[in-house]
């Protein structure tokens, strides 16, 4: 697609300073930018690149523009980055959205298919399974029985979700991702460990979108729940009957265990760990590698394993790093103490 600043600029509400007419045929990086690409620029420390880039068009934040004229085009928008999303959503939309049943894949007769939705070859479709309006079904997904997938969803390749578990309208799960699968469920006997019917579900809310090879657990009774809104990174461990709330954000690598409530908006990094049986606030931010073996009230900010106060953590910190010299001190004291 080609696409000139002018066009761009009325996408985003923009004000042009420059050739209104400068053509685009793709997009770059900053650092790396090429002649007919667009880029933008929402920090300082990237602002040297509007004397230096060979893009041809730059979208700049209002206030890193400091001159009436740059080498090349510039959009100037209140933020920068959020324009470019916007950009970035658009030209995903133009792409158009794939439709119908394709040869190889399998759906039961009992399963209803919505209007405009797309289902991918060799794709299996389970008994009263259903799923909504629009929604994208990449090759090779498996939908379990009763399973109820909303609008406007993106399901990816090689993603599996199990037997009566709900998801909302326009979520996206990646490929190879497993929802639904049973929790960690055994009870010690002298015989060994005996597995714990896994028997509820797991519900995700709407606009919730999950990245590849993550396993969401479902419930012993009852649903794992994620709420709406929530973000969840790849490689993520979500055990049974956890209910994580609205708006989270949740990065790779990181682990929570069974029955654990957590609240809004919360942050937690790449690699956290998080234990059974407590309840986290909103609003807490949970730097990565933490391990948290604790409840967590409001607004608190965690580091170190056991996770403790984040400034309270860098300032034992820095303690830590001088602690032979801090015991040397100790004993020359305790020796000058005794002469």
């Amino acid at each position: 697609m080609e696409f000139t600043a002018s066009q761009i600029a009325s996408f985003i509400d923009g004000k042009i300073i420059g050739d209104e007419n400068a053509l685009i045929t793709g997009v770059s990086p900053i650092e790396s930018g090429e002649t007919g690409h667009l880029s933008f620029i929402a920090q300082d420390r990237f602002t040297h690149y509007l004397d230096n880039s060979k893009c041809s068009v730059i979208i700049v934040s209002e206030s890193l523009i400091t001159k009436d004229s740059y080498n090349p085009t510039i959009i100037s928008v209140k933020d920068a980055y959020l324009s470019f999303q916007i950009l970035m959503n658009l030209y995903q939309e133009m792409q158009g959205r794939k439709e119908g049943i394709e040869n190889g894949s399998s759906i039961h007769d009992t399963a209803i298919i919505g209007d405009k939705a797309y289902i991918g070859a060799f794709t299996y479709v389970s008994e009263k399974a259903k799923i909504g309006e629009g929604s994208q079904i990449y090759p090779q997904v498996y939908i379990g029985k009763g399973v109820k997938i909303g609008k406007n969803c993106k399901i990816d390749s090689g993603a599996r979700i199990y037997d009566y578990c709900i998801i909302g309208d326009n979520c996206v799960i990646h490929s190879n991702t497993v929802i639904g699968g049973d929790g960690f469920g055994f009870q010690p006997t002298s015989e060994g460990f005996k597995k714990i019917p896994q028997l509820g579900n797991v519900i995700i809310e709407d606009d919730v979108e999950i990245g590849s090879n993550c396993s969401i657990d479902r419930a012993t009774i009852g649903s794992t729940v994620i709420g709406k809104g929530t973000k969840i990174d790849n490689l993520i461990q979500i055990a049974h009957n956890v209910k994580i709330g609205k708006n989270n954000v949740i990065a790779a690598q990181a682990g929570i265990a069974g029955s654990t409530n957590i609240g809004d908006w919360n942050q937690i990094g790449g690699q956290v760990g998080i234990v059974g049986h407590i309840k986290i606030g909103n609003q807490v931010k949970i730097q990565a590698q933490s391990g948290v073996n604790s409840s967590i009230n409001d607004k608190e900010t965690l580091y170190g394993s056991p996770a403790i106060n984040y400034n309270d953590y860098l300032r034992n910190y820095i303690h830590f790093r001088n602690f032979t010299e801090i015991v040397n001190r100790i004993k020359n004291l305790e020796n000058n103490s005794k002469d």
